[in-house]
């Protein structure tokens, strides 16, 4: 992963965890059950976009790599494990 998505991710999961401390929190406290429901909606949201980031930088750096190295044997392992995770994640 390239240094600046790293980071960029890693402060986006920071905030992710600190919205589901508060989501435990809201339970403990009996908060009314649309509320938790709608903060649940805003970390999945928060943990979609992170992943996004992830696979724009993956596609950025790794699968652009194997087109560029000319390995048609690297390219089609990298656009299926691509194709892979894509499913796994739009499921």
């Amino acid at each position: 992963m390239q240094a600046s998505a790293k980071t960029s991710v890693l402060k986006r999961l920071q905030r992710i965890e600190g919205q589901v401390r508060g989501l435990a929190r809201m339970v403990e406290e009996d908060r009314y059950c649309i509320d938790v429901v709608t903060q649940i909606a805003a970390v999945s949201a928060a943990l979609r976009a992170a992943e996004d980031e992830i696979l724009r930088d993956h596609v950025a750096h790794c699968i652009e790599h194997a087109i560029a190295s000319g390995n048609k044997s690297e390219q089609r392992r990298k656009v299926a494990e691509l194709m892979d995770v894509l499913n796994r994640t739009t499921r």
